[in-house]
């Protein structure tokens, strides 16, 4: 485990609450909006947006909200699950690929037997 992963499990659920709160906060004034505006957006109370930003009272619902309403949703696309083929699977899949061309004889030339 690098440093960085065990700062970051150290810190309390409270901390990453107001830092969540914090990002939203900025991304709001940087988008010049008011509290009433985005809470208009995200269809949830302005109270609602407060305690979210100051790191209290927040869901996942209400998060997923705020963002929509900032046009920021592609935050989520690190949830996305990616299908990967294994490594047995490609190369069960490799294997049978054509490594060449065969020759195929034409139905047409050929000769009739006498049977």
């Amino acid at each position: 485990m690098d440093i960085a992963n065990i700062i970051q499990s150290e810190i309390s659920d409270p901390a990453l609450m107001k830092s969540i709160g914090s990002f939203i906060r900025n991304h709001r004034l940087e988008q010049n909006k008011s509290q009433s505006q985005l809470s208009e957006e995200a269809g949830i109370n302005r109270s609602t947006l407060s305690q979210f930003e100051n790191g209290m009272n927040s869901s996942l619902l209400t998060l997923i909200q705020i963002l929509r309403a900032l046009n920021m949703l592609q935050i989520l696309d690190i949830f996305t699950i990616e299908k990967q083929i294994s490594p047995l699977q490609l190369a069960r899949i490799d294997k049978l690929k054509r490594l060449r061309a065969g020759r195929r004889e034409k139905i047409e030339n050929k000769p009739e037997s006498d049977w």
